[in-house]
């Protein structure tokens, strides 16, 4: 049998068969590393000795204090967050900083919550210093749409309940200038959402809570039940962490009255309902007893609090 050798259309960064100890970034290159879901404990071993051994992070609203907290004190740290709706950093800005830093020789590290390649933008900047010519490398982290649940008990896949599942934004690319002084048009989509409603059992939600309402509208149109579980996850991960736990119907009221905000992962789908006997991290539950039918089962969790 013939093999067809595919032509290289980018020179590898590094032969990590010669160089399999080398420490990554060297002068002049980026790292685009995810940081993952807050928790220090689950950032991956290469991204540790990414930040070890930069000498400028350029790091997202989205890592947590922990993880900033371990970089060194001589290390440069900048801020270039993008918050939906909020006035944040350009993205061309900030594909431009990174591009000037490695080109000063500095040790560059592009530091994004979760996966920077889950909803993180990170394909858009290496595009950006592929064309410029920078060497990059790519660190995955773990998604918060996994990790999230998962600390409030919540798997996202199970057996009995979901062979496939849906990760999805609530927050579609538009222009940096619409994001930060227009309102969004919710009548413009580019997902099938009646199609997602109907093919996946669950549904994660990144990026959602300021589009919430329009989004669980489309899922009830869609025919998805108004008693369908539903479990917000905020700050997942981190000692902050709090979880709610409603009805696809009743969740934006809820919303509403416990003043849940950004950052928060959305779990839509009958494995919420798992969180009975498999909460296991103390976080703060919103909302009394009364009205959170899970809530006798958390009251074992040490560190377990209602609000």
């Amino acid at each position: 049998m013939s093999i067809i050798k595919l032509p290289v259309l980018r020179e590898p960064v590094i032969d990590v068969k010669k160089e399999p100890n080398k420490a990554f970034p060297t002068p002049g290159m980026v790292v685009l590393a995810g940081a993952g879901p807050g928790d220090p404990g689950l950032l991956t071993i290469a991204a540790g000795k990414a930040l070890e051994i930069a000498d400028v992070v350029v790091y997202d609203s989205l890592v947590s204090h922990e993880i900033l907290d371990l970089l060194a004190d001589d290390c440069e740290k900048i801020l270039a967050g993008k918050r939906g709706g909020r006035p944040s950093a350009c993205q061309n800005d900030i594909t431009a900083t990174l591009i000037k830093l490695a080109k000063a020789g500095r040790r560059v590290v592009r530091l994004k919550g979760g996966d920077p390649f889950m909803f993180g933008r990170g394909g858009e900047e290496a595009q950006k210093l592929a064309e410029a010519g920078i060497p990059f490398r790519i660190i995955p982290g773990l998604t918060s749409g996994i990790a999230g649940p998962a600390y409030a008990g919540i798997p996202v896949t199970h057996r009995k309940i979901n062979a496939n599942i849906a990760f999805i934004t609530g927050h579609e690319a538009m222009p940096d200038d619409l994001l930060n002084n227009q309102e969004i048009d919710h009548s413009k989509t580019r997902l099938d959402w009646d199609a997602m409603a109907k093919a996946f059992p669950v549904l994660v939600l990144y990026m959602t809570m300021k589009n919430l309402t329009p989004v669980v509208n489309r899922f009830l149109a869609a025919g998805r039940s108004a008693k369908t579980p539903i479990a917000f996850i905020r700050w997942a991960t981190t000692p902050r962490q709090q979880t709610m736990i409603s009805t696809l119907g009743q969740a934006v009221a809820d919303v509403e009255k416990y003043g849940l905000t950004s950052p928060t992962i959305v779990v839509i789908g009958e494995v919420v309902n798992l969180r009975d006997v498999l909460a296991w991290f103390p976080d703060e539950t919103l909302g009394s007893q009364s009205e959170i039918k899970h809530g006798l089962a958390y009251k074992s969790v040490p560190g377990y609090a209602t609000g």
